[in-house]
């Protein structure tokens, strides 16, 4: 992965979603693909992707995996 201040950060399954969406706001995209419509609900401030992801039963692999591709990182 490229190094600097410009560099992005890969997208993990213990972030929380108000994290992703502040600092890759195209993910949102890729979050409401996948069914995952809680992105502006007041629990992203505290849900991790992942919790998020298996309460609505999103494969939160591929999701994790979509999001990377977006944003551009792997």
């Amino acid at each position: 992965m490229a190094q600097g201040k410009n560099a992005r950060q890969e997208i993990t399954k213990d972030m929380l979603i108000g994290e992703i969406v502040k600092k890759y706001p195209t993910s949102v995209e890729i979050m409401l693909e996948h069914g995952l419509e809680c992105v502006g609900c007041h629990v992203a401030t505290w849900e991790t992707i992942e919790q998020g992801a298996e309460s609505h039963g999103i494969d939160v692999d591929k999701l994790i995996k979509d999001m990377n591709k977006k944003i551009g990182v792997k």
